[in-house]
C-alpha cells in the first residue's frame, strides 16, 4: 500500500547523477519537486566554518528546486578509517534533522545524492539511522546515473560485452582487490581514486592495462577531464573514476 494512502511519512533517495543536471532522470525531478523537504549533503568541516560551498548533489539539484526548499546535512564526508566517531555523530545529527523535519508536518522528505542512491551513497547510513528513530518512515529510493556509466558514455568504451564480468570497486578497497578484478577477463572500475592514484597506475602497469585506461573526474562539472591516467598531477580529486576496459580482440568475441 502506497503512502499516499497509508499516510505514512516518507524518505525517498534520489540518484542525481555524477553532476550533469541534464542527467536527472524524470522520475528524480518529479519526486524532488514534490517533496516537502529536499535535503542535500554537505562536508561538515565547512559547514562548521560557515562557508561550505555547494557541493555536487546540491549544484546539481539547484538546476530543478529553488534553494528556499533545500536543506544542508553535514556528513563526514572525507573521514577514513572505518566507522569513526565523526562519521556516527554526523549520522545522527542528521537523521534527528529529518526526523524533526517529519514530526514539524513534512511528509516527503527527499536525500540528494550524486550517482545512485543504492551505490556508495551516504544515503544508506541516514535511512538506517532515520528507521531507527522512526520505524514507521517508509524508505525509498529513485536511482540516478552513476559515474561509470557517464564515463563509458563520454570516452565512448563499452562497459560490458556479451559474458564479460564488470567490477566496480573503491580503491580504499586496497591493491589486492584490485589486482583480482584486473587479473580478470572483464571491465574493472574504481572509485574514489584520490590519493591511491599512485598504487593504482602501478598495477595498471604491472599488469599491462594502462595503455585503455580511462581516467574521469569532474564528470558533468565546468573543470571535467577525461583521459588517459599519466599526468594527472597532484590535485585528483576524491570523486575520481577509473574505467579499464575489457581486452577484445575482436568484433563480438565474448558472446
Amino acid at each position: 500500500m502506497s503512502a499516499a494512502v497509508t499516510g505514512a511519512a516518507t524518505l525517498t533517495g534520489v540518484g542525481v547523477g555524477p553532476g550533469d543536471p541534464e542527467l536527472l532522470t524524470l522520475k528524480a525531478v518529479r519526486v524532488l519537486r514534490e517533496a516537502d523537504l529536499v535535503v542535500v549533503p554537505v562536508l561538515d568541516r565547512l559547514a562548521a566554518a560557515g562557508d561550505a560551498p555547494p557541493g555536487r548533489a546540491e549544484s546539481t539539484v539547484l538546476a530543478h528546486v529553488p534553494p528556499n526548499r533545500l536543506r544542508r546535512l553535514p556528513f563526514a564526508l572525507d573521514d577514513r578509517g572505518g566507522v569513526t566517531a565523526r562519521r556516527e555523530r554526523a549520522w545522527d545529527e542528521a537523521a534527528r534533522a529529518v526526523v524533526a523535519a517529519l514530526d514539524g508536518g513534512a511528509r516527503s522528505v527527499a536525500f540528494a545524492t550524486i550517482g545512485d542512491p543504492n551505490v556508495y551513497s551516504t544515503f544508506g547510513y541516514l535511512a538506517q539511522s532515520v528507521r531507527a528513530l522512526r520505524p514507521t518512515v517508509e524508505v525509498r529510493t529513485v536511482p540516478g546515473v552513476t559515474a561509470m556509466q557517464e564515463l563509458a558514455a563520454r570516452s565512448g568504451v563499452p562497459l560490458c560485452e556479451g559474458r564479460e564480468p564488470l567490477t566496480l570497486l573503491p580503491a580504499t578497497a586496497g591493491p589486492a582487490l584490485l589486482a583480482d578484478a584486473l587479473a580478470g577477463p572483464g571491465t574493472v572500475v574504481v572509485y574514489k581514486g584520490w590519493r591511491r592514484h599512485p598504487e593504482l597506475l602501478a598495477e595498471l602497469r604491472r599488469q599491462g592495462r594502462h595503455d585503455d585506461a580511462v581516467l574521469g573526474r569532474a564528470l558533468g562539472l565546468p573543470g571535467e577531464r577525461i583521459g588517459p591516467v599519466d599526468g594527472v598531477g597532484d590535485d585528483l580529486p576524491y570523486l575520481s573514476t577509473l574505467l579499464v576496459p575489457a581486452r577484445r580482440e575482436r568484433r563480438g568475441g565474448k558472446l
